[in-house]
């Protein structure tokens, strides 16, 4: 199992959500509202940093079997691009354990 964290930029969340909907068993996701900031141009841009200059971003979390995050990373990065500086970003990452409260199912039967 994996864990796909991506930030993208809000206003391209319907239509990210909307490919990611037509993924056969595509198994759902956690959407957050968050802010924050990446790499500056210059050193002078980093120390004059405030926290009205954090840049809104919506992070996607899906946990789904190892077979489905090629699909999915592709269809994020491909529906989130738009060529512009702050597209956001993918990352993935292993998952060790998971546990489905309700029924006490776990690892994939858990999603």
């Amino acid at each position: 199992m994996k864990i796909i964290i991506a930030m993208v930029q809000p206003f391209m969340v319907n239509k990210v959500v909307s490919a990611l909907e037509t993924i056969d068993g595509f198994p759902g996701m956690t959407l957050s509202d968050v802010r924050g900031f990446g790499r500056r141009q210059s050193a002078h841009e980093e120390h004059s940093m405030h926290l009205n200059e954090f840049h809104e971003k919506v992070r996607l979390e899906i946990v789904t079997a190892d077979e489905m995050v090629e699909a999915i990373v592709r269809t994020i990065a491909a529906t989130a691009h738009t060529g512009n500086h702050g597209d956001g970003k993918v990352f993935v990452s292993a998952i060790e354990e998971a546990v489905r409260i309700q029924t006490g199912e776990t690892q994939e039967e858990a999603l």
